[in-house]
């Protein structure tokens, strides 16, 4: 009996040494790891019907819907209950940045377009530069070049009339002829 409770102690006074270890490497380690450490990877993402400001402009009141659709594609939210409504909507979300929401929302009348309501649009130009993002671009060569870099990619002389009409020599080391491809005919 004795030796079962010294076991029973040991394991006990062993599980409190590891619960205790543990709990102490877990107090570093909020001064040692920052807490960005171990974040999770959020992809850029694009949502929704992309409107430009240059497709807005090029809408004009008179329009029909069929041309309206040429320029704006399908719209996101065409209801059953608001047939002369049209909305479009798209939002960037990137990691870091809050996410960008726009709206665009063309109204007709029969078949006709009447108003154009719509948020502040970015160019399209403006829109890939969002995607893309600032890339930070390594130390860029020089783009002057010396006299001596120059003479190095002097042209080739121009042949004369003489040198155009002569039959070029192969190379030295290549055959002048190379046997036919297919063999002769029987």
């Amino acid at each position: 009996m004795t030796a079962s409770l010294t076991f029973r102690l040991s394991v006990q006074s062993l599980a409190v040494l590891l619960l205790g270890a543990s709990l102490a490497g877990c107090g570093s380690l909020s001064t040692s790891v920052s807490l960005d450490t171990f974040k999770p990877f959020v992809p850029e993402v694009v949502q929704g019907n992309f409107v430009s400001n240059e497709q807005r402009q090029a809408l004009r009141p008179g329009m029909a819907r069929a041309q309206v659709r040429e320029i704006l594609g399908t719209p996101l939210i065409a209801s059953l209950f608001h047939a002369n409504r049209w909305d479009y909507a798209f939002s960037i979300q990137r990691q870091g940045v809050a996410a960008q929401n726009f709206r665009l929302t063309v109204y007709f009348k029969g078949d006709v377009l009447e108003q154009v309501d719509s948020d502040v649009l970015p160019s399209e130009s403006d829109f890939a530069g969002r995607l893309v993002g600032p890339q930070s671009v390594g130390k860029l060569p020089s783009l002057q070049a010396s006299e001596e870099d120059l003479k190095k990619f002097s042209p080739a002389p121009t042949p004369t009339r003489t040198d155009a009409l002569a039959v070029p020599t192969a190379p030295a080391g290549l055959p002048r002829s190379y046997p036919p491809l297919e063999p002769a005919a029987r």
